[in-house]
């Protein structure tokens, strides 16, 4: 029987502890705590919209934000905000990568003509020989023909 009262009583108690104002003013205060914790969170910059051309990379021993980007065509800053990294420079073995893709301007195309050299087409598009250059595969920075079409990367 005295098993039988205490649980009586202890029901009792608990009864009249969830009905006092007390305690019903301590979990509404516990709640709106909870509810302003939670939205002061919430705060936080939104991702940016991931581009509708990307592929998913996962990341291998040795990589970093620069070699996927410059493997991909892309820059690793850009890399960082679509993956929302707070750190660039911390990336690990294994994690998945949005990869953004632009696609690329077409290459304008000029056709030398006699009397042109490269440092003169350069200029006439406003970028550098070295650039025209790599681009193309020329070794021999004088080495140009008539009739050749060199790919002109953007200044």
């Amino acid at each position: 029987m005295s098993i039988y009262y205490d649980r009586l009583t202890l029901l009792l108690l608990w009864e009249v502890m969830i009905m006092s104002r007390d305690y019903v003013r301590f979990i509404t205060v516990c709640l709106v705590a909870a509810l302003l914790l939670l939205a002061s969170v919430g705060t936080a910059r939104a991702a940016p919209p991931i581009p509708p051309s990307a592929l998913w990379y996962q990341v291998r021993w040795g990589d970093n934000l620069t070699r996927i980007a410059a493997r991909y065509g892309t820059t690793a800053w850009l890399i960082a905000e679509v993956n929302g990294l707070a750190d660039p420079d911390f990336i690990y073995v294994g994690q998945w990568l949005r990869i953004p893709i632009t696609a690329p301007p077409p290459p304008r195309v000029h056709i030398v003509r006699w009397g042109e050299t490269l440092s003169g087409i350069a200029r006439l598009y406003g970028t550098s020989i070295w650039a025209i250059a790599r681009l193309n595969g020329i070794y021999n920075l004088n080495r140009i023909y008539v009739g050749q079409r060199l790919l002109i990367p953007d200044p």
